[in-house]
């Protein structure tokens, strides 16, 4: 997603940079279920591997998200919400508040 100059002081468009792809929110929205690790996100949200991969990745990478190895062989690790990915959870709550009226 490209952004304008003007959207850089825009806190909105800042959020909506991380929120804006239907499918990080989803895998936020699980996250926030308890499914941390990769193939339940896999199997809860029914998303590639290919693109969970690279979701989680931009999750990482936006600091909302973060790697806990809990495995060594194979190398394995659960997605956990960081400071600033907990403080979207009422933003998460407001969306399904809304979505069901």
């Amino acid at each position: 997603m490209r952004m304008h100059n003007a959207d850089k002081t825009c806190g909105i468009a800042q959020a909506a940079m991380v929120l804006g792809d239907w499918w990080n929110t989803l895998v936020l929205r699980e996250v926030a279920r308890g499914h941390v690790r990769f193939d339940a996100l896999a199997a809860e949200i029914g998303l590639s591997r290919k693109v969970l991969t690279e979701r989680l990745g931009r999750l990482v990478a936006q600091g909302v998200l973060h790697r806990s190895l809990y495995q060594r062989r194979p190398v394995r690790y659960e997605y956990l919400l960081t400071d600033s990915g907990t403080t979207l959870l009422p933003l998460l709550v407001a969306m399904q508040d809304w979505g069901d009226r």
